[in-house]
């Protein structure tokens, strides 16, 4: 089931409020512009037919004073063929000073009495005027021009119409194109808010934006959760989120710029090689400026395989160390207590064939004999070693090197405190493991080409304040002069190929905690390993 699903009802909540949102204001928006361009579009058609009346009237006082000796029918006839020229005007009349209609467009006026307004043109300089009137054709705009004769006498006057019913036409026509164009455009938005929405919900990769909200939260909750501390940073190497243990960890309050994170972290290279080249980082250890020890990783952060970005997971080193010697002790522990079960297993099948053969007191002597070693060996590790795990992996030892016929020897005085030298005990339990299993080994080769050859692997380690010695001697082939060079060889071995990888990886450990490693060996005699570390040293390099 999916944790993000919404209630019923509930489900795309944000996106449909979005959406909606978007869709009023683009409707609102589109209806008034709407609504003003027919407002402005309808003032410029009257005022563009008032500018047509006056034309067409200034064009038929010109037109009259050339053709005013015309006879009456060849007058009317030529004003018929301009009245077909001109569709935007529908009334032409013109009227004597008589106030006689000598043209009209309805020719049956001809020669009736005007007995409609008047203008006054003599206080009227202007010699073209616009009325609203009503006439034979009903409401119309008129515009009246005078007209004069060659010795400028007032002789009438021309009426250029435009009918009401025409100007209510044009008005319709033009309330109706926004009406489409409006409905149009908003169809159009109702689509892009559509698509718009639909990629918000793309961009929010499937999820819906009240969901992804959602999980943001509980994003946040996990991050703020966990013990590691988390810096996320864009780009520009900006930071956009640090959890609160990173916080902790680094002494901060959330508002330090990204230099000043990086100072109490490591170096911008680290930073750039994520974002720039793709390269991650990891285990780089650091202390910060009050001694907390780190381990950081530093991941690139990719979106459609272009980098965006960069994670920071910061491990506190002493509860990542303290972990690991918890979960090694663990493992060395259960190793130990397979390889005494089997120990044990072939100590009981002995102890059946005495009691069999009816060697009674041989068996509760055997018995006796065994119960004591492995007290001693038990009792001297744990109380000798002052670590759970280094002493677990010894205890393990002891047991497998029983299963090889190998005798496994302590020295006299062993003895090894976590205080006087703080070395992490995974460490110790690979620097130890890998040698007393190198022992085992060249034991077993030895034992395959002589049956008589004596198996004995003694172990010793000692602690001081600030010094740590671990030796261990076997009695096994030893090693070749000509081989004493390669001992520490990534990938030399004599015991086939796929080896030679613990003395190798032995060696770099020890050198990287700032110890050393020495040994000695003579053929057919056996080889003696020796680990040294100083304190002064090893505080230098963890």
């Amino acid at each position: 089931m999916n944790i993000y699903r919404k209630k019923k009802g509930s489900l795309n909540s944000i996106r449909k409020e979005i959406q909606i949102t978007h869709l009023i204001l683009i409707v609102v928006i589109t209806i008034l512009l709407s609504v003003g361009g027919a407002y402005i579009n309808i003032n410029a058609n009257a005022q563009a037919q008032d500018k047509n009346l006056r034309n067409t009237a200034d064009l038929i006082s010109r037109l009259y004073s050339y053709t005013k000796d015309l006879s009456q029918e060849q007058f009317t006839l030529y004003f018929n063929s301009v009245c077909r020229e001109l569709p935007d005007v529908d009334v032409i009349s013109i009227v004597n000073d008589d106030l006689k209609r000598i043209y009209h467009t309805n020719n049956s006026l001809i020669g009736t009495i005007y007995d409609g307004k008047v203008p006054d043109f003599s206080i009227n300089s202007n010699n073209l005027q616009n009325f609203d009137e009503t006439g034979p054709s009903g409401p119309q705009r008129r515009t009246y021009c005078a007209i004069y004769d060659e010795n400028g006498h007032y002789a009438g006057f021309i009426m250029t119409i435009i009918l009401k019913t025409s100007i209510r036409s044009v008005t319709t026509r033009t309330i109706m194109l926004f009406i489409a164009v409006t409905i149009a455009a908003i169809l159009i938005e109702i689509a892009i808010s559509g698509t718009f929405s639909r990629r918000i919900k793309q961009r929010l990769l499937g999820y819906e934006p009240d969901t992804f909200t959602s999980m943001f939260t509980i994003r946040d909750n996990i991050l703020e959760s966990i013990n590691d501390g988390i810096i996320a940073l864009d780009d520009e190497l900006n930071i956009q989120f640090m959890n609160k243990a990173a916080m902790e960890m680094l002494k901060c309050s959330g508002n330090e710029t990204v230099n000043e994170i990086n100072s109490k972290l490591f170096t911008d290279d680290v930073l750039l090689q994520a974002v720039n080249h793709n390269e991650s980082s990891f285990n780089i250890h650091k202390k910060t400026p009050d001694g907390t020890e780190l381990l950081i990783d530093c991941i690139p952060a990719k979106k459609e395989n272009i980098i965006n970005g960069a994670v920071v997971i910061l491990h506190d080193r002493t509860e990542y160390t303290k972990l690991m010697e918890d979960l090694s002790g663990t493992k060395y522990l259960v190793d130990s207590m397979r390889a005494n079960n089997h120990d044990f297993t072939n100590k009981l099948h002995v102890i059946l064939g005495l009691i069999q053969i009816g060697e009674y007191d041989k068996a509760v002597s055997y018995i006796e004999n065994i119960s004591i070693i492995q007290r001693e060996t038990l009792s001297k590790v744990m109380h000798s070693v002052d670590n759970p795990s280094f002493a677990a992996l010894l205890i393990g030892k002891i047991a497998r090197a029983s299963e090889c016929n190998v005798k496994f020897i302590l020295k006299e005085g062993i003895n090894f405190k976590d205080s006087d030298v703080h070395i992490p005990s995974e460490a110790l339990v690979t620097i130890a493991g890998n040698l007393i299993d190198n022992a085992i080994d060249s034991m077993n080769m030895n034992f395959a080409l002589d049956s008589q050859a004596v198996r004995e692997l003694v172990f010793g380690v000692f602690t001081k304040p600030g010094e740590l010695l671990i030796t261990v001697d076997d009695t096994g082939c030893g090693i070749p002069d000509e081989d004493k060079d390669k001992v520490f060889d990534n990938g030399f071995s004599t015991k086939g190929t796929g080896r030679g990888i613990g003395l190798y990886h032995t060696k770099q450990l020890v050198k990287s905690l700032g110890g050393n490693i020495l040994f000695e060996s003579q053929v057919d005699a056996g080889t003696s390993f020796i680990v040294s570390f100083n304190q002064n040293d090893v505080q230098e390099k963890i």
